[in-house]
């Protein structure tokens, strides 16, 4: 018998990175598991989840990596990014902080990340609206200022997670159907190319790509 889990159109690798503390993993576990721990402890290293959805009659199964925000842990990046087609960028918005370092964020996408990479950027907590600090037209400005799309969600109260994690996967789905129909089967976003990564050993190959993505 065939584990109903196991068959899906499409697996998409997406990536959730940020500052540490902004609340990736429990980002990860509302959508992925509907669970919130409030005595979440920091990602150490590299952890991933899978969920399907259905996107215009397909089933596509999300592969969401959370990743230690924290500096030391940033030897694992290229393997990180590698095979990735979504990125949630994450910040805080009651730590000013965590939202002036999206755009090192984004410098590390265009460094590592296929250039073709799908993001949006999330103002979490949400639901701390009394110590806001981020405007959101501010992060909107600036999501429009990259080409990104936005939203503020709380994965305390489960406000927008599902929306924001539906979105990003059904803009990858559409990349994908437009490609396949204009033929162009050659990307990164091919279900049949290095977007599979079922058995996924995050360290492994970490040095061989290292030497590579040097862009300015």
């Amino acid at each position: 018998m065939t584990n109903r889990e196991d068959e899906y159109d499409y697996l998409f690798k997406v990536v959730l990175i940020g500052d540490s503390g902004v609340g990736k993993s429990n980002l990860l576990s509302r959508f992925t598991r509907n669970e919130f721990n409030l005595e979440s402890k920091s990602t150490i290293g590299v952890e991933f989840a899978t969920r399907s959805i259905h996107v215009e009659g397909k089933t596509v199964k999300a592969q969401i990596w959370d990743t230690a925000g924290q500096e030391r842990y940033r030897a694992i990046t290229s393997a990180y990014y590698r095979g990735a087609v979504g990125a949630l960028l994450v910040y805080d918005i009651a730590k000013h902080l965590t939202y002036e370092n999206a755009e090192r964020w984004l410098k590390e996408l265009q460094d590592h990340a296929d250039s073709n990479i799908v993001i949006m950027l999330v103002g979490n907590k949400s639901d701390l609206r009394h110590l806001r600090a981020v405007p959101t037209d501010e992060a909107k400005a600036l999501a429009e200022k990259h080409g990104l799309s936005f939203l503020e969600t709380s994965a305390l109260d489960s406000s927008n997670v599902e929306l924001a994690f539906q979105t990003i996967l059904t803009a990858i789905y559409n990349i994908v159907s437009q490609r396949q129909m204009t033929g162009r089967s050659d990307t990164d976003f091919s279900p049949n190319s290095n977007v599979v990564p079922i058995t996924v050993q995050p360290t492994q190959n970490a040095a061989k790509s290292s030497a590579c993505c040097q862009n300015n």
